[in-house]
């Protein structure tokens, strides 16, 4: 199952470190056949609100992800970005291909019956 490496990143600066991280980053992806599916650009906030940019880079599986951010490479170049630009970075799983949003709600409407159930014993 895929799994993404997502960064919220606010008050981006455009340091020479940081430069040099943009150039960097993508030899440490190829290893792990990482590749940016987003990329900065401003986003279209149709709810709430949005500072900064987003990242989001797609991994075969969360275990590449987090091998990945672990790597001697990778740690190598992240003080470049992380000293300049203020942000939050996750690893989340993906959802397959034949992910159904209501096989997801009928799970959680069995949870919260349980949690009901279980609370008024």
């Amino acid at each position: 199952m895929p799994a993404y490496g997502f960064a919220h990143l606010r008050d981006r600066r455009h340091h020479p470190d940081v430069l040099e991280y943009l150039e960097r980053i993508q030899a440490t992806l190829d290893p792990f056949h990482g590749r940016f599916v987003i990329h900065g650009p401003p986003a279209e906030v149709l709810e709430g609100t949005w500072p900064g940019s987003m990242v989001l880079i797609e991994f075969p599986d969360l275990p590449t992800a987090r091998a990945w951010y672990a790597s001697p490479a990778y740690q190598e170049i992240l003080r470049l970005r992380t000293d300049h630009i203020e942000g939050d970075v996750l690893l989340i799983e993906g959802v397959g291909p034949c992910y159904d949003p209501r096989e997801r709600s009928a799970k959680l409407r069995a949870e919260a019956m349980r949690s009901g159930l279980d609370s008024e014993a």
